[in-house]
């Protein structure tokens, strides 16, 4: 399993699926309740800002083009603090892809199969996500290729399909939010959409095999999949208005549950839940892949497979016991999230560009393959 490389545009195409991951059908509520019908531009300027992580996570990754992140904090701040960071950081993927199973379970219970327990959809999805890290980031990269334009196809059509329900006076008086919940906005946008990039240092730059083409991915992805995240939030509050959206436990889906054309194309918000499947699975995977991989090298196991079956067992159970409700989900997502990622997505990767310049580590450039 080692010496796995995908392209730069396997890369990109990973980046933008991830960065709407679960997004897509939460984070209109969070945005409506905290900004009203001013949510698009908090999310806009989110979108912006967020090209300044990306280069943050850019060169931290040209600094140690041919290791992973938890490689990387060995080699720039030493064997015993590194590894300390490292476990630290692991905790972020580790009890996100617990929060995803939670969050396929919950919403499958509640909107499809009311009857069927949430432990059932949390196990029959984890076995996807630890099949597809069995095969390895190459088999997954591939798939990615594939659900690309399934998403891109759903997702046109779903636009089409709700824009004969916009009601442009739902955002209206535009601007009229007050500068604190704005920028409050903002960190919520952030924190669910971009802070969350850097676990894809576990792959960029090391097993990417065209390095400027992907930090240029790295940009692209990001941007596109903030302007669907954008798009989705726009249509949110113009179509369901400001207070309906932040009272919904998922926007998105409620939107696409009012798709009506002519009284004869009506209830296909199946459209949204395939969508989302996509760009769960997407981050679900991202996430226990750097679990996974990041523990072994904690480790030093070579071969990392045989944690996937115990580390899988331990999402299941996280995703059973993180949230009892959706509502304590909600708070935990606007309260505890931002906090608690931007420690380890912001504060640490800047400690260890500052002591990497500090102590001039500059690992050689790896060979580019075209």
């Amino acid at each position: 399993m080692e010496g796995e490389i995908i392209s730069a545009r396997q890369f990109t195409i990973i980046v933008f699926l991830f960065s709407i991951g679960t997004t897509i059908l939460i984070i209109p509520a969070t945005m409506a309740n905290a900004v009203k019908q001013d949510a698009w531009i908090s999310a806009i300027i989110g979108v912006i800002l967020s090209l300044l992580l990306v280069k943050l996570f850019i060169s931290l990754g040209n600094r140690t083009p041919n290791l992973t992140f938890i490689e990387a904090n060995e080699k720039i701040l030493g064997k015993f603090i590194g590894k300390l960071t490292s476990v630290g950081f692991i905790s972020l993927p580790l009890l996100s892809a617990g929060e995803l199973f939670f969050f396929i379970g919950t919403f499958m219970k509640t909107e499809i199969m009311p009857e069927t327990p949430k432990v059932a959809f949390a196990i029959l999805f984890s076995i996807i996500i630890l099949f597809a890290t069995y095969l390895g980031v190459e088999v997954f990269a591939r798939c990615a290729e594939i659900l690309f334009p399934l998403f891109l196809f759903l997702f046109v059509v779903f636009v089409i399909c709700i824009s004969p329900q916009i009601d442009v006076k739902n955002v209206q008086p535009i601007l009229d939010t007050p500068t604190k919940p704005l920028l409050v906005g903002i960190l919520y946008f952030m924190s669910t959409f971009s802070f969350p990039l850097v676990v894809l240092l576990m792959i960029f730059p090391s097993a990417i095999n065209e390095r400027k083409s992907a930090q240029k991915g790295f940009y692209i992805g990001s941007v596109a999949g903030g302007l669907v995240l954008t798009v989705i939030i726009a249509l949110s509050v113009l179509v369901l208005g400001a207070t309906n959206t932040s009272h919904q436990s998922y926007p998105s889906y409620a939107l696409a549950q009012n798709i009506s054309i002519g009284n004869f194309l009506q209830r296909i918000e199946v459209i949204m839940a395939f969508m989302w499947m996509f760009t769960i699975f997407v981050r679900s995977y991202v996430y226990f892949y750097a679990s996974v991989k990041g523990l072994a090298q904690i480790f030093n196991i070579k071969d990392h497979r045989p944690l996937i079956l115990p580390l899988g067992m331990i999402s299941i159970a996280f995703s059973q016991i993180i949230h009892p409700n959706i509502v304590h989900s909600i708070k935990y997502n606007e309260e505890t999230w931002p906090l608690f990622t931007l420690t380890l997505t912001i504060l640490l990767p800047l400690l260890l560009l500052f002591v990497a310049k500090l102590r001039k580590i500059q690992c050689a450039e790896k060979v580019e393959t075209y």
